[in-house]
């Protein structure tokens, strides 16, 4: 339990995809204009990376990597199918992501036209992708670590997105310089956001 404990945390604050890794950067500098569709979306990045990431860690150890097979045959230990991994874990994705498209749609037909293009794009949105080739890289040693890793990724993105947003409608009351309006600021604020999250580096887990 503890380990799990470990590498949720570690991956909300340490590994953030955003911070550490600057995944997901279009998403997150397009949506975080308002706290309410940059909650929405980040829910739906959460959901969506909680199920791609355990469902992506059966498949790579159950069908793709080398050997993974052998459940079926012991004939099939050499088989590897792992260059696989790229088309196998987009389509799940993919899938995913619909689902998340069709519930939001049905559910709440508002924050579904606030998101616009930027729902769908969560398919080709690199946090996501990059949370399953992490785990693949990482070979976590079962699915409840696989989940907490994924989990805990979609809280990390969802934080910086909401924490960014938040901040964007304060400033407009502020007086910027004309240059720095818009992106110019916010990529200045995710820089210090970015500086103050790699303060959780001294966190001993």
């Amino acid at each position: 339990m503890e380990n799990l404990v470990n590498i949720f945390v570690k991956s909300v604050f340490i590994d953030n995809m955003i911070f550490a890794y600057f995944l997901g950067m279009c998403s997150y500098l397009a949506v975080s204009k308002t706290v309410k569709t940059s909650t929405g979306l980040g829910i739906a990045v959460i959901f969506v990376l909680g199920i791609t990431v355990p469902v992506d860690y059966l498949i790579h150890n159950f069908l793709l990597k080398e050997g993974a097979l052998v459940w079926l045959s012991p004939k099939f230990i050499d088989v590897d199918l792992s260059f696989l991994s790229f088309i196998i874990f987009i389509a799940v994705i993919a899938s995913m992501v619909q689902l998340v498209e069709m519930i939001i749609e049905k559910f709440s037909p508002t924050l579904y036209n606030s998101l616009g293009i930027f729902l769908p794009l969560i398919a080709v949105n690199c946090a996501i992708l990059g949370g399953s080739l992490f785990m693949q890289e990482r070979e976590y040693n079962n699915i409840a670590e696989a989940t907490a890793f994924g989990l805990g990724s979609g809280l990390g993105w969802f934080l910086a997105i909401v924490g960014i947003a938040a901040i964007r409608e304060k400033i407009r009351y502020s007086n910027i310089p004309d240059p720095l309006k818009g992106l110019g600021i916010t990529f200045i604020i995710t820089g210090l956001m970015g500086m103050a999250f790699m303060g959780f580096m001294g966190i001993k887990l």
